[in-house]
């Protein structure tokens, strides 16, 4: 390709006329999406504060579509496609962990000048977020509450609080494949939160013991795993952003910010693939 003056000469077959053809603005939507950003303030900070929120969002559409089809690959037991939408969710979490630390260019200082303005909106009030929560098995009715003057919203997390979760498809899936997953896992209330089950340890702990013979089963465990290694990392930097933010300070929303955080590191989505780490070799 030619260089002229310091130019690069643009090839013949590129198109430059788009009076009559979609171009990469028009099907990305860059008009409504790049006019979505209304700063309250006139702080030179505020676009930072909500250009992190809002790119998070779609992230978490995107994980939370790759999960609605993970538990769908699952039930049709196509454990390969599963574990492929296991690993593009990690991999968004990943990326998403990576975004605090673009955030936390944010100090105490220049947060507060511009926090007031965001009256009770918080993260706690990510629907999305949520309903990522709900689906992997961290379920809680009463989150619905907080979505009343969003129907839409408090709509899918109805939804999804009444659906099996990823996880108790896999444990479906396993007892198709042949493992012993006792009747009462099987029909469980999904409406509630996932607890730990003993009687899950000796089902995972022949897979990871004869890895050769459950192979599908053992790395979709392992995939499993290090998605809510993913999503407990995401959480942690999230911790530590809000507290090199704004302290021990109350959360916008009225939470109690860094330890209301902390105690979200407590919980887990796949407890018996953790514990069934115990029982391996002892």
């Amino acid at each position: 390709m030619a260089i002229e003056n310091g130019v690069r000469a643009i090839e013949d077959g590129v198109q430059t006329d788009f009076t009559a053809r979609m171009d990469y603005g028009g099907y990305l939507a860059l008009d409504s999406l790049l006019s979505a950003q209304h700063p309250i303030s006139d702080h030179h900070d505020e676009p930072l504060f909500i250009i992190a929120h809002q790119t998070t969002e779609l992230w978490l559409k995107l994980a939370l579509h790759e999960l609605r089809a993970v538990r769908s690959s699952l039930d049709a037991d196509d454990v390969r496609r599963a574990r492929k939408g296991l690993a593009r969710v990690k991999h968004v979490f990943r990326t998403i962990t990576e975004q605090w630390s673009v955030l936390a260019t944010l100090t105490p200082s220049e947060y507060s000048q511009f926090r007031g303005v965001l009256g009770n909106a918080s993260g706690f009030q990510s629907y999305q977020y949520r309903a990522v929560e709900f689906v992997l098995g961290n379920k809680n009715e009463r989150m619905l509450k907080v979505f009343e003057s969003r129907p839409d919203a408090q709509g899918m997390l109805a939804e999804l609080l009444h659906s099996p979760t990823v996880y108790d498809a896999f444990l479906a899936f396993l007892g198709r494949s042949g493992h012993a997953i006792p009747e009462h896992v099987l029909r469980r209330d999904v409406r509630k939160a996932w607890v730990e089950d003993a009687s899950l340890l000796p089902v995972f702990a022949a897979i990871y013991e004869d890895t050769s013979a459950h192979w599908a089963e053992y790395a979709a465990c392992e995939d499993l795993v290090d998605l809510e290694d993913a999503v407990q990392l995401w959480r942690f930097r999230h911790l530590r952003t809000v507290q090199r933010t704004i302290g021990y300070k109350t959360g916008t929303g009225g939470s109690s910010g860094v330890d209301f955080l902390k105690r979200a590191l407590d919980l887990t989505f796949f407890p018996e693939l953790y514990t069934v780490r115990t029982w391996i070799g002892a």
